[in-house]
């Protein structure tokens, strides 16, 4: 009885008699010769059919099986440099094919379809290989966020989905009815954590959070997932040390264990490979100066509009993706406007009109993939606030309270999965990133 083992592991099996389980991803051939390329979910071989070597009965059923049929096959692995596949350079010699389900005429072929028809087939597009190489970086990069986090002290908890006030801005509110009693899905975790924090002192929650942006940018989706650090006794300067080690943990993660699924994806890792801490630190009053800088160089007419900014505005696609043009790896953008960030971020220090923010830009356009703040920790200022944004004070009672029994300076930020996943794949649009996305337009499947 020959050995089953996953396609990812063909090369520790060379002259060996194995038994691969999986799927038919193409074929072709010609006389006594058929190649079919089949997939397991862990990568994709060549297997080859030689008609002498093969009962007739054999080597006609593989002349016949459609594409995405289910099969088991027998063979010898054999060292082949020009053999495709991922890993490539390996195939398996056939002596045996078993047709588990024979698939009816499949709707997503090499041929190219649009994007509407390929999202209306999400379920079935997620089997052919970019999809699968950029959902296996996703899967790295979520055991990444987990994998450093658990290893510097952080405790992982858990937060409410159904929330009765908003978290960040309340025009993206989904609103549902509770029994009777107009609730939200949660935008964050981050206040929950900041309780969890005078438990535990550092703390993440990592889950789906909602947004009802009516955007239909590459950057937006309405479900998406994030992870959310929160640390006591943490200054801003402080988190946006601990910002830059753990992304940099993330990406040299996947550099080090996707390779194959980057190759796939034809992304230019050189980039990533710099993505190494320190990252630069500019002030938003020194982005702007920047910006300025390059509105009044440029001769295009379309650049130098999209740049248009006065201070106290929030910047844009066009904003971040000029900024990070001038660094080599990401870069922090810190002090923002009060009044176009939460409420809950502690005003600096003699500039009330400026906040303890701070957002950490991607290159090549993808533009932010945090955000975070010191947090207010006093409370009859966290109080004119919530008076200021016109939020429901009853609402928000518990988390006043905690600056009521021993306050202290905090900060934490929010990394989006989806957007980080698409910058270090370089893929263009986030919803390829998830599974199964939900985007304005998009609620099926």
């Amino acid at each position: 009885m020959t050995k089953t083992i996953p396609i990812e592991e063909i090369h520790c099996h060379v002259d060996e008699e194995v038994t691969l389980q999986g799927w038919l991803y193409h074929s072709t051939g010609k006389g006594k010769l058929r190649f079919l390329q089949v997939r397991d979910g862990t990568g994709i071989v060549q297997a080859v059919m030689f008609r002498p070597n093969l009962p007739d009965d054999v080597f006609e059923l593989a002349k016949r099986v459609t594409q995405e049929s289910s099969l088991v096959l027998t063979g010898r692995v054999k060292a082949e440099p020009r053999a495709p596949g991922v890993p490539g350079g390996y195939e398996l010699d056939v002596t045996g094919l078993e047709v588990v389900q024979t698939a009816e005429e499949y709707p997503v072929t090499p041929t190219e379809h649009g994007v509407e028809f390929l999202m209306e087939h999400r379920h079935l597009w997620i089997r052919s290989k970019k999809q699968w190489a950029l959902l296996r970086v996703r899967a790295t990069v979520m055991r990444a966020i987990r994998d450093w986090l658990d290893s510097n002290g952080y405790v992982e908890m858990t937060t409410p989905i159904l929330t009765p006030a908003a978290g960040e801005g309340t025009t993206t509110l989904f609103e549902i009815d509770y029994f009777g009693q107009p609730v939200y899905l949660a935008q964050t975790g981050q206040l929950y954590n900041e309780a969890t924090i005078y438990a535990f002192g550092k703390v993440y929650c990592f889950g789906p959070t909602f947004r009802a942006e009516k955007s239909k940018t590459r950057r937006h989706l309405t479900e998406f997932w994030m992870v959310e650090p929160e640390i006591a006794y943490c200054d801003l300067d402080g988190m946006m040390e601990v910002e830059e080690q753990f992304v940099a943990h993330v990406v040299q993660a996947v550099l080090r264990e996707r390779k194959q699924e980057l190759d796939v994806l034809e992304r230019d890792t050189d980039g990533l490979e710099r993505v190494i801490p320190p990252f630069p630190r500019i002030s938003y009053d020194e982005a702007l100066d920047r910006l300025a800088a390059i509105r009044q160089s440029t001769e295009d007419p379309e650049l130098k509009a999209s740049l248009a900014i006065e201070w106290g505005g929030d910047f844009g696609s066009p904003h971040e993706t000029e900024l990070t043009k001038q660094f080599d790896r990401p870069v922090f953008v810190y002090g923002y406007p009060t009044a176009c960030k939460a409420f809950y971020m502690e005003p600096w220090p003699g500039r009330p009109e400026v906040c303890k923010s701070v957002d950490l830009l991607a290159p090549e356009g993808y533009g932010e993939i945090t955000g975070g703040s010191e947090r207010i920790s006093d409370r009859a200022l966290l109080v004119e606030r919530i008076h200021r944004d016109r939020l429901p004070e009853a609402a928000f009672r518990w988390y006043i309270d905690l600056r009521r029994y021993g306050s202290v300076p905090h900060s934490g930020f929010g990394l989006g999965v989806e957007r980080t996943v698409a910058w270090i794949a370089g893929i263009h649009h986030v919803r390829e990133t998830e599974p199964f996305p939900r985007t304005l337009g998009q609620m099926y499947p």
